[in-house]
């Protein structure tokens, strides 16, 4: 099952979920926007021990945590399944921008037909869960989806036959304050295995430098 994975496997290049980091707000805007509350700007030393001191003090230990909210993180996110893009969109402080459907179905339309014994192809377009008959209809989900492309009905109508496993990919942006909540819920072991993998895989992507900020937050690390 994909959800005993040990983090190491998770970033595995083979793995069907990739997470990149394509931008991180350096940790010394933050504490120059605590620092202005004190006008305390030369005790700063530009995002160094003291600096990340006072920023753990004030975001976490004094729970003013509104101030973490000036860290941003920017990710791509792909090879995951419809099923947990309706839970990331429950995180309302982030933004994403997701691959439309509309747009690239036609890639599917491309393909021959999908065959419930050959999982590896099926793969290329699901998220499959290690459940044998779970997996076995998506497979048919899939291939009654390319018949209805393949028949003319329009991209707009066809979606209404994706099945949740189907994936997708994302680009979503998140402040630091979000990220400790969103680490915090989803890497709990009653989360959907398939976002606390995510959850996991996001801290690990992390700058090493911004980690401490979520080590409290990560509840059930992968190791």
């Amino acid at each position: 099952m994909l959800f005993c994975y040990t983090l190491s496997n998770l970033l595995l290049k083979d793995y069907p979920m990739q997470v990149t980091l394509h931008h991180h707000t350096p940790l010394v805007i933050c504490s120059d926007a605590i620092r202005t509350c004190w006008q305390s700007f030369d005790k700063s030393d530009n995002g160094g021990e003291v600096d990340r001191a006072l920023i753990d003090r004030v975001g976490n230990k004094f729970k003013h945590a509104s101030t973490l909210e000036h860290i941003v993180y920017n990710f791509y996110v792909a090879g995951i399944s419809r099923a947990l893009l309706q839970e990331l969109a429950r995180h309302r402080m982030a933004s994403l921008s997701v691959k439309s459907t509309r747009y690239t179905l036609k890639e599917l339309k491309e393909e021959t037909s999908f065959a419930i014994d050959n999982k590896e192809r099926a793969e290329k377009y699901l998220v499959m869960t290690g459940v044998a008959m779970v997996d076995e209809m998506s497979i048919r989900a899939l291939e009654n989806l390319r018949i209805v492309l393949v028949e003319g009905i329009s991209n707009d109508r066809a979606k209404y036959c994706l099945p949740e496993s189907y994936k997708t990919e994302l680009t979503w942006t998140i402040n630091a304050r979000s990220l400790q909540n969103f680490i915090s819920l989803r890497s709990d072991k009653a989360a959907l295995w398939e976002i606390r993998d995510l959850a996991n895989m996001v801290y690990a992507t992390l700058p090493e430098e911004h980690q401490y900020l979520f080590e409290n937050s990560l509840k059930e690390q992968h190791s």
